[in-house]
């Protein structure tokens, strides 16, 4: 069985807290952490770091704990952060230009080469450089930039539209802005950022938090 079908999401977005932690680590000069060390600083259980690390193979040793720069790139190659990958965005509205601008995807290795928009008014028009093109010309330049993955921040009602341009074009990772599912085959991967509902949970646990 393939290791991305045995894991779940939140086993890979605990893999990216771990590298978080431990790169802070690093900047400490810390040479080694234990798994209470990581579980602490994520607020989870060391058997469940533990058990997460498994997954890979044996990264420590009883008693010794895990080498800080050892367990570090072994996670960074696991989320495949040790190579580089070109990135679509398209809907260059506010949320598409700040994230254009935003340094955290570069400096992770998520290059964005592609900006597409529907709005005459911004085709041909640069935002960091790089020139807004046309959605009929997509497939076309998602061939030439060699598109990985795509990013899409457009309203609602144009987001599936957004999400059948890039399968057409060859995409098959997406990030997803709108607040809406998205319809896609099975072999594309599509992971939902939204907002809207993040801080519809922080409402409810004000709403309900026992004082």
């Amino acid at each position: 069985m393939a290791l991305e079908t045995r894991l779940s999401d939140a086993t890979i977005r605990r893999l990216s807290m771990y590298l978080r932690t431990l790169e802070s680590a690093h900047q400490q000069r810390i040479r080694t952490v234990s798994s209470q060390y990581i579980a602490a600083e994520n607020k989870i259980t060391a058997a469940q770091v533990r058990k997460d690390l498994s997954y890979f193979g044996a990264f420590g040793r009883r008693g010794l704990g895990y080498n800080v720069l050892t367990l570090m790139t072994s996670i960074s190659k696991l989320l495949g952060l040790n190579r580089t990958w070109n990135v679509a965005l398209i809907g260059v509205g506010n949320i598409g230009r700040a994230l254009v601008a935003y340094e955290g995807f570069r400096n992770r290795g998520f290059n964005i080469k592609l900006l597409i928009d529907n709005d005459p008014d911004k085709i041909g028009t640069k935002v960091n450089g790089l020139t807004i093109q046309s959605p009929k010309d997509a497939e076309l330049f998602y061939k030439e930039f060699e598109i990985a993955i795509t990013i899409i921040s457009v309203p609602a009602h144009s987001a599936q539209a957004a999400a059948d341009l890039a399968v057409q074009a060859g995409c098959r990772a997406i990030l997803n802005f709108a607040p809406v599912t998205l319809q896609v085959p099975q072999n594309v991967f599509v992971r939902q950022e939204n907002m809207a509902y993040e801080i519809e949970s922080l409402s409810f646990f004000l709403t309900n938090k026992k004082m």
